[in-house]
This record gives C-alpha cells, structure tokens and sequence, in this order.
C-alpha cells in the first residue's frame, strides 16, 4: 500500500511537473498562460482527490475482512474454550 500511494504521488508530481513547464514554454500570452496553469492544477487536484477515495475506499474494503477474520478466530477460540 505504501509504494502504491509513494508511486501515485510520484507519477502526480511529475505530470504537474511536465505540465507546467509545457505551458511555461508556450508561446502564449501570460493571462491565458495563467489560465492554463489553473486548469491544469485544478484537474490535477481534482485526479488527486479521485485516487485518494480510492485508496480510502480500498483500505476500508481491507479493513473490512480483518475484521471478519478476527471476528471468526474469536469465535474459534471460544469453541475451543468450551
């Protein structure tokens, strides 16, 4: 989970990179350079957020089924108390 989320922020972080220096280099006009960059930082916060619920979404899937496991070896145990 740790490199996942380590390679997410590191593909994240280079795609920005790559975009800004793209429309840095552009032969635009500087508002709508600015304009550009905007966008640009806002898709990338927006795909941030999208991988980060998926992330979450994945953790609680995970979570989930540990504790269905605990629940059964508790309920083993007490069989086996018994």
């Amino acid at each position: 989970m740790k490199s996942t989320s380590s390679f997410l922020i590191g593909l994240l972080s280079g795609a920005a990179i790559g975009a800004a220096l793209g429309i840095l280099y552009a032969p635009d006009k500087g508002e709508v350079t600015r304009k550009k960059i905007a966008k640009k930082a806002e898709d990338l916060k927006d795909d941030l957020y999208e991988k980060m619920d998926e992330m979450k979404s994945s953790f609680h899937d995970s979570l989930g089924k540990v504790k269905e496991k605990v629940e059964d070896m508790k309920e083993k145990m007490h069989k086996k108390e018994a």
